[in-house]
């Protein structure tokens, strides 16, 4: 019986992600608004009891794709780091920068932020998600422990690192994963002394 329940748990799931997926499609082909249930159930391949049995409607299978790719991108921001523990920014490496891993994983998510006519809130959501992580996930220490204004300087970083995200996202991701995280890794060098990861 449990087996059963986990199996349609997987099926669900599946099915949902290929909604999602089909809606990232055809906002690129024409635009958020432009787009009915009739596209997204002929783009996934279901009919559309399928589709009405888990989403009320196209905003609801939006929000579910917001809600999904921002919770997933705040999570993967301290998943390679130990709670409480402070790390040296010379000691950090490529792995373990796994929130520009996951950016590059679901880049065609986040290609959505090019669009004009894109998912309600993506202009607002992604950059407040950056925000979220720095200001609620880190604490930091400055080079040579200088005295500032900590909710200033998270702020700045954190907008910082999205900017960078931006113009990453608008060059189609034309530099490799490897080369944007050692680029991003120096330039914290320049200003973080340490950080500690304190949770969500």
């Amino acid at each position: 019986m449990e087996y059963e329940q986990d199996s349609t748990s997987k099926r669900r799931n599946r099915t949902k992600e290929h909604f999602r997926e089909a809606l990232i499609k055809l906002i690129k082909k024409k635009g958020y608004h432009a787009v009915t249930v009739k596209d997204i159930v002929e783009e996934a391949a279901y009919n559309r009891s399928t589709f009405y049995f888990h989403y009320q409607d196209k905003i609801e299978l939006a929000e579910d794709l917001l809600d999904k790719m921002f919770t997933g991108l705040e999570d993967a921001a301290g998943i390679m780091y130990t709670l409480g523990r402070k790390t040296s920014t010379k000691d950090i490496d490529v792995p373990s920068f796994s929130l520009i891993a996951y950016i590059y994983e679901n880049k065609s998510f986040f290609e959505l932020i090019k669009y004009e006519d894109t998912l309600p809130g993506m202009h607002t959501r992604f950059p407040n998600a950056i925000k979220n992580i720095y200001e609620k996930q880190f604490e930091f220490e400055t080079i040579n422990e200088m005295h500032v204004n900590m909710n200033y300087f998270k702020i700045y970083t954190a907008f910082g690192f999205y900017g960078l995200v931006r113009n990453l996202i608008a060059e189609d991701f034309r530099i490799p994963e490897e080369q944007f995280t050692k680029d991003v890794i120096e330039l914290s060098q320049t200003h973080i002394q340490s950080f500690k990861y304190i949770g969500r």
